[in-house]
């Protein structure tokens, strides 16, 4: 039987003097194996894109972090730190793209940068400093330490009683997860539902409230070793099978 197609929009890279389109190999790995899905990767073509006929074959869209942030003046505010790097393209392909599947009812899950982009394209806001913040922690990932150490557990996080984190994961009430993040929720977008924070408040966690479907977004990498841990697996695995109920449907 042939596997659902997940949409992973890609990143704008240099590789070498070549403008180029590309995504980690672990998000793509994670989908595959995972989720057991057949990722197809969608280069950032901003207003060029046919998101019509991208939904049309979709079963399920993942949203991937990256180094670049969303930018400020979509949520309303000024870039406090310019040195930043931006993805323009991704900004202008991903957040159509997530406003129209969320209306399809096309299963989503959204790590890190997606996570931010989920809330930012339903009209929420974003700590662009999270540490900067008053009575926050610092959320980012130490880049002296091997990859390995980065992606290891950093803290714990707190999951909603009764909701679909929580649910996924068999009821756990809170779990350990990584960090390498320096933006994080400020206003949460009309909608959404939190499933999970960390011990300083910081909303790590959040699911679409109203959608029909599957709709989960995250703020730490479950991607990272997919297989190696029973808390990611079990992610995958329910995204999975929301791409395939959604496959499956009759039309």
């Amino acid at each position: 039987m042939r596997r659902p197609i997940v949409l992973v929009p890609a990143c704008s890279h240099e590789i070498g003097p070549h403008p180029s389109y590309a995504a980690q190999n672990k998000y793509v790995d994670a989908v595959a194996v995972g989720a057991r899905c057949q990722p197809l990767l969608v280069p950032p073509l901003g207003d060029s894109t046919d998101i019509e006929s991208l939904l049309s074959v979709a079963n399920g869209i993942m949203l991937t972090g990256a180094a670049s942030n969303v930018q400020a003046r979509l949520y309303g505010q000024e870039t406090l730190d310019p040195s930043l790097p931006q993805d323009i393209a991704r900004d202008a392909t991903a957040l159509p793209l997530v406003r129209a599947a969320l209306l399809r009812g096309i299963p989503l899950l959204a790590i890190c940068r997606g996570f931010q982009e989920v809330n930012v394209a339903l009209g929420g806001t974003l700590h662009q400093s999270v540490h900067t913040v008053s009575g926050y922690f610092d959320h980012r990932e130490d880049k002296t330490q091997s990859l390995e150490q980065q992606y290891g557990p950093a803290h714990r996080i707190k999951l909603e009683p009764g909701g679909l984190l929580a649910h996924i994961l068999d009821g756990a009430g809170e779990i350990q997860v990584n960090s390498l993040h320096g933006q994080g929720i400020d206003r949460l977008a009309p909608g959404l539902q939190v499933e999970a924070r960390s011990d300083d408040g910081l909303i790590e966690a959040y699911s679409v409230a109203a959608s029909s479907a599957f709709a989960l977004a995250v703020q730490w990498h479950p991607e990272w070793r997919v297989e190696e841990n029973h808390d990611s697996m079990r992610m995958f695995s329910a995204f999975g099978l929301a791409c395939r109920v959604h496959r499956d449907r009759i039309p």
